[in-house]
């Protein structure tokens, strides 16, 4: 049985790049302020009450998934790192702090959309 590889266009692989990028830098941006205990996010995991350690795990998650999302082989396992995350923090808002759980909706999303595209390309 043969395989015949297609070859992604310019036009998708410029799409999954730009998704890549924007979705690594929002990411990098959130990690890092959960790390360097930003008030909002001190305040947002008192809420959560599980601890501040949390806050930590979550950052860290958050800032390794954004590295590997910038690295072609490893996106996809960046992406799939992100899923479970956005899953509890769309939980979270929903039933514990409240808020609207616009913004992880679109970065569930778009770390599907990666997960997806980047897996559909093996």
């Amino acid at each position: 049985m043969t395989t015949i590889a297609i070859p992604r266009s310019r036009a998708r692989a410029a799409f999954l790049w730009t998704l890549q990028s924007v979705t690594a830098a929002l990411f990098l941006m959130a990690g890092l302020s959960k790390l360097a205990g930003a008030a909002a996010m001190v305040q947002l995991f008192n809420a959560i009450g599980v601890g501040q350690w949390f806050r930590y795990v979550t950052g860290t998650i958050e800032v390794v998934a954004a590295t590997l999302l910038l690295v072609p082989s490893l996106a996809f396992f960046g992406a799939a790192l992100l899923i479970p995350t956005m899953v509890g923090a769309i939980f979270t808002h929903l039933f514990i702090v409240g808020g609207n759980p616009s913004m992880p909706i679109a970065l569930l999303a778009s770390a599907t959309a990666i997960a997806w595209m980047k897996w559909s390309e093996r």
